[in-house]
């Protein structure tokens, strides 16, 4: 800090005045975010004829003067305005624009007003935090608030809708605007040519804004947008609202794109093949080294390209997974399956997992006429596995890093994916674990084999997803059998009613397994829709959802090196209803609220109300997966949790996140089957509250399969899958709300909030960043 500036401050408190408290806002709150270039308000209230000076900094507080503590950090930048006198109302406003280069974007400026003098002069403290350009545009019509959902994935043929919140964007009402859909363009580019030229089907729509979101939802193309990526995800477009209808994109439009991700993508039907031909070749280095290698036949054109690698169970062969490489491979993947030594057990199997990906790698200069020589992303490698194989790629994971096997050709940062399909889990925790790693996970609700039956350890597959350390993904499919996963035609291996079948597995599979390694392995954006948003509203255009016994549930649960914060994850381990994870109080008027390992204690799924975690089968006992269950019954019910000071500010996360599952042959459960539906509400510290149903998004918590066997009913074990809600949702069309002042986060169960009885297992609320 300036030695000037220290005396001014020294001066200001020397001298006497009245006290008065002092506020400083911008745009009416004391965190604001804003766009380079986008104009902002800056209001400063207090004693009327009191000093006012400004002090902005981009380095944060605390910086201590006596007993005085300012919220800038008082580095060499630090600057000093003085504004004179507090005008006679007691608030001085001032307009402000900030520059508009795109650079600016994650900076925050640290703001304190000092107004008035003495020892009581009092101080304010504010933050503005510069964001891209890019506001939400584009997305989806809901039938009840926040009446739209921004979303970044689109399928072909599908409506285009964009939604204009005055509540947002006040400058818009009562204004004429042009929405053109355009080409996607980065930043610098739009920057060099900020021409607009539509490409809908529909043209330029001319609007005039109201002053409500329902006037500002506008259909901009019907479904003509092309899919076109080559082999990739989704075509890329951004949405401008040209406000003074100079066609460019000049400072007061809006964008929905200029950032590192276009506005919008519309995707192709991802169930059929991409356009690379793909090459098939068997071959066989030796004992337990025999492989069936997919590549694309242009790879000699190619950059290198992520690896996948298949692991067969037991009794099934190599040559089974066809429906996996040649799609894949079509899209530009390398795919190998090999030889997998399951019948010792695991630890086998775990073996030829790493030898055949050694194998591969080290023999590149000769497999395939060394056409493979240079084109492998050694770095980027995803394991797959089947039954005891996919049991075996997360212990060969694990003895990657735990007994230090000695790879000749990777390392375990080379692993980026582990995904297992219907796994054993054999050895139990802190051997079967696939630590750090993205996880995924894929079950049949009809698995004859690998059950899911809470009389064996060894068939319940969900053990494997909840040790992952990371980011958790799941796909459940009812009536899919352990068979149906692969290709080798014979048995489903399946019990239950209702059953999908292999041709409808594998649509499925194919619709869902390349979002999946295009996301991780390719870093795709529009992939990552298809893993988190519910099945019944997104899905592939391909998916065989004429089939009436298609039911997907799925899972994303974030890491912490995804960017989150738990609000309630339950894995602290004391059982006290009262009090979160993340240490703050929880309220309820649920009945039954329990929480504990999310374990069936005993050998079957048979409703037992002395045990609260039936058809629990995500752990082991030695295991520690926890979580809740609770009911209600034809009354207004709910649990609100307080929200922690470091997640007050809850505006840098994009979503609120919660897993869900019904409660298998309760008679909560099984009085109704269907989706079963409750109300989130967010409430601030000016009590000010913004409520969103599950059931406007287009999904709810999906009943259990209706399995019979594993005891007396009807019903199988209990599915989770996660909700999420857009936080930006809470604030439409001017609610009132304020996410930058967080105060707690209820669901609410009952008459007038959802479902009028239910009974819940509820995990990992979270908010998560996208």
């Amino acid at each position: 800090m300036s030695q000037r500036l220290l005396s001014t401050i020294l001066f200001l408190a020397a001298l006497g005045t009245s006290a008065a408290a002092a506020e400083l806002t911008i745009d009416g709150v004391s965190h604001a975010y804003a766009r380079p270039g986008q104009s902002i308000v800056v209001s400063i209230s207090g004693m009327p004829g009191a000093p006012v000076i400004l002090l902005a900094d981009v380095a944060p507080g605390p910086l201590q003067l006596g007993n005085k503590t300012l919220g800038v950090g008082g580095s060499a930048g630090l600057a000093l305005v003085s504004l004179g006198a507090m005008p006679a109302l007691g608030q001085l406003d001032l307009s402000v624009t900030p520059d508009g280069n795109p650079d600016l974007a994650d900076l925050s400026i640290y703001l304190t007003a000092v107004v008035g003098a003495g020892q009581d002069m009092q101080l304010s403290d504010a933050i503005l935090t510069f964001v891209e350009r890019s506001v939400p545009l584009a997305g989806e019509p809901l039938s009840a608030f926040p009446f739209f959902q921004y979303v970044s994935a689109f399928n072909m043929t599908e409506a285009l809708d964009v939604a204009v919140d005055p509540g947002r964007y006040p400058q818009v009402v009562g204004q004429a605007g042009d929405i053109y859909v355009v080409e996607s363009k980065t930043g610098a580019e739009w920057n060099a040519d900020p021409s607009l030229t539509d490409v809908s089907g529909d043209g330029v729509n001319t609007v005039t804004f109201g002053g409500a979101l329902l006037d500002n939802i506008v259909e901009v193309d019907g479904g003509s947008l092309s899919g076109s990526a080559g082999d990739g995800m989704g075509h890329p477009y951004d949405v401008v609202v040209d406000l003074n209808q100079d066609g460019l994109l000049d400072a007061g439009d809006l964008i929905d794109g200029f950032s590192k991700q276009a506005g919008l993508y519309v995707v192709h039907d991802i169930v059929n093949r991409g356009p690379h031909v793909v090459v098939e070749t068997l071959y066989s280095g030796g004992s337990w080294l025999n492989q069936d290698l997919y590549y694309p036949a242009d790879i000699a054109a190619m950059t290198k390209r992520p690896l996948v690698i298949v692991s067969h169970g037991n009794g099934h062969n190599y040559q089974w997974y066809d429906h996996i490489g040649m799609h894949l491979a079509s899209y530009g993947f390398i795919v190998m399956s090999h030889s997998n030594n399951t019948g010792p057990g695991i630890q086998s199997a775990s073996t030829t997992t790493l030898t055949n990906t050694d194998y591969l790698l080290g023999n590149l200069h000769t497999i395939a006429g060394g056409a493979l020589l240079g084109k492998v992303d050694q770095d980027n490698i995803a394991w797959i596995g089947h039954s005891r194989g996919g049991e075996g790629v997360a212990k060969a994971y694990d003895r990657l890093v735990d007994e230090g096997y000695p790879a000749l050709h990777f390392v375990p940062e080379d692993i980026v994916l582990i995904s297992s399909i219907a796994p054993t889990d054999f050895l139990g925790p802190n051997q079967s674990d696939p630590h750090d790693k993205p996880y995924h996970l894929w079950v049949g609700g009809a698995d004859a084999d690998v059950t899911g039956c809470a009389s064996s350890n060894i068939a319940a597959s969900f053990h494997l997803l909840a040790r992952a350390e990371q980011r958790r993904l799941g796909i459940s499919l009812h009536g899919v059998g352990h068979g149906d996963f692969h290709d080798g035609g014979g048995s489903s291996v399946a019990s239950g009613p209702c059953k999908l079948g292999r041709n409808d597995t594998h649509a499925v599979m194919r619709g869902y397994l390349l979002p999946l390694v295009m996301h991780h392995q390719r870093g795709n954006i529009p992939a990552e829709d298809f893993l988190w948003r519910q099945y019944e509203s997104f899905h592939p255009l391909g998916a065989p959802i004429a089939d009436p016994c298609l039911v997907v549930d799925l899972q994303l649960r974030e890491g912490e090196a995804d960017g989150r914060f738990v609000i309630e994850d339950y894995q602290d381990g004391a059982g006290d209803v009262g009090s979160s994870s993340s240490g703050q109080s929880v309220t309820s008027s649920v009945t039954a609220l329990v929480e504990g390992l999310l374990d069936d204690e005993n050998s079957n799924f048979t409703h037992n109300a002395s045990q609260p975690f039936n058809g629990m089968t995500y752990c082991r006992a030695s295991d520690s997966e926890r979580g809740a269950v609770f009911e209600w019954d034809n009354a207004p019910a709910s649990i609100t949790w307080e929200v922690a000071p470091a997640a007050r500010n809850a505006r840098i996360w994009d979503e609120l996140s919660l897993r869900a599952c019904q409660a298998t042959r309760h008679p909560l459960t099984t009085g109704e089957l269907a989706d079963l539906h409750f109300d989130v509400t967010l409430t601030d510290h000016m009590g000010q509250s913004a409520t969103v149903s599950i059931e406007t998004l287009g999904g709810g918590v999906e009943e259990p399969y209706q399995r019979s066997s594993c005891g007396t009913g009807v019903g199988w074990g209990n599915e989770f899958e996660t909700i999420s809600v857009s936080l930006d949702a809470f604030e439409a069309d001017g609610s009132g709300f304020d996410l930058g002042n967080l105060a707690s986060i209820r669901l609410s169960f009952g008459p007038g909030a959802g479902s009028l009885f239910g009974r819940l297992g509820l995990d990992d609320l979270q908010l998560v960043q996208r």
